[in-house]
């Protein structure tokens, strides 16, 4: 098969990728031979994908003047490519796109549709419309926009021509109900907890983590630190990657309050063992946040509210709360409550039942090859 990735899936330091490349080892494990195309906007080859793909492609995607158009979301037009095309045309394997993103051979009609599977990382034009909803900045704001208006259009003109597969069950329902796809599944994301491995009995401080550059993780930290910890007196600890000057300055001068910017993989895991409560509250509610399940399967207590856990079946899971005062007295009842070997236990049940990597490698095979005719038998 076929594997479009929207970036180099490795190293697996970021949410889009997270679930490619677990994706990657479990199809292997499966004894699927991948082919496997990368765009890259800066990140390098890496030898580590040659594990699991018997080949692997790089592609330059196109900066932002050359990759720009009034018809085409700049996501996807920065990823044209006719050296691409030509490979994909030279066998009929099946084709997975991994985000909208990946897509314009669909689109343009150059992959018949018995091959083409597009696994969406969210309903792209509501998570734009969302991103511009947090942006102060009018030109990036102005972008966002634009970006939301064309990928509307784009998503509800692809979504017939393809197997669409969601990870979460909202997205699902979204391109259901608004753009009338017909063929459309849910799978959950490939993620590299198999565990729950959060440590009994109480740890010394409240987590927020995230990517620290993306407007609505900062927001979200704002909004903690203004309307929920401005009134305890608790230690709060916020980490990720590439805060802003303004986050550094913000949580320099907040009491209780400790940044730690661009932690490494050992350092972040290390601060969800010893956290007593991870704080997740979003603001935006496409596609599920990988750092929630990060939390559940590595930490002690979950806090959310509804949009963070929308459409992700992890609600039994969590605890949660929707306005600051709420927030705040969640925290201070979880902060005293020790967390249980009982808990540790239903959550693994839980988290297993839907996060199983080798049964979702299993049934995302049977989609994939559910379009292809039946061999002919071989004759006598």
């Amino acid at each position: 098969m076929h594997i479009i990735s929207l970036d180099v899936p490795f190293p697996a330091d970021y949410g889009g990728v997270v679930d490619l490349f677990c994706k990657l080892k479990y199809l292997a494990e499966q004894g699927i031979k991948i082919h496997l195309h990368c765009f890259t906007n800066g990140r390098q080859p890496q030898d580590e994908l040659n594990k699991y793909c018997v080949e692997v492609n790089y592609y330059q995607r196109k900066k932002k003047l050359s990759g720009f158009s009034f018809r085409l979301p700049f996501i996807v037009s920065s990823r044209i490519n006719k050296e691409l095309a030509k490979r994909l045309q030279q066998d009929d394997y099946p084709v997975l796109m991994e985000g909208i993103h990946c897509s314009y051979l669909l689109h343009n009609n150059t992959i018949a549709r018995h091959r083409a599977y597009i696994r969406l990382h969210n309903t792209e034009f509501e998570y734009y419309r969302q991103l511009a909803g947090h942006e102060s900045n009018p030109v990036k704001k102005l972008y966002y926009l634009n970006e939301s208006r064309l990928l509307k259009k784009y998503e509800r003109a692809i979504a017939a021509k393809s197997c669409i597969i969601t990870v979460s069950e909202s997205d699902a329902m979204t391109y259901q109900n608004m753009f009338g796809a017909t063929d459309v599944h849910y799978l959950p994301v490939f993620i590299p907890w198999t565990l729950a491995v959060g440590k009994e009995g109480k740890g010394c401080f409240c987590l927020y983590h995230g990517n620290l550059s993306v407007n609505e993780n900062e927001k979200a930290v704002i909004w903690l630190q203004q309307h929920v910890f401005a009134g305890l007196d608790i230690p709060f600890v916020v980490a990720g990657k590439d805060p802003s000057r303004k986050l550094i300055s913000l949580t320099g001068k907040q009491k209780h309050t400790c940044l730690v910017a661009n932690p490494t993989e050992k350092e972040m895991q290390d601060l969800l063992a010893k956290a007593q409560v991870n704080i997740l509250p979003s603001f935006n509610k496409t596609g599920i946040k990988l750092k929630l399940l990060n939390a559940l399967f590595n930490g002690r207590h979950c806090l959310v509210n509804a949009a963070a856990a929308d459409g992700s079946g992890l609600q039994g899971s969590c605890h949660t709360a929707e306005d600051g005062k709420a927030f705040g007295e969640a925290i201070t009842y979880l902060y005293q409550k020790e967390f249980t070997s009982d808990e540790i236990e239903e959550r693994q049940g839980l988290l297993q039942r839907q996060f199983n990597n080798a049964a979702n490698a299993q049934q995302l095979i049977t989609w994939l090859y559910s379009h292809y005719p039946a061999p002919s038998p071989s004759p006598s």
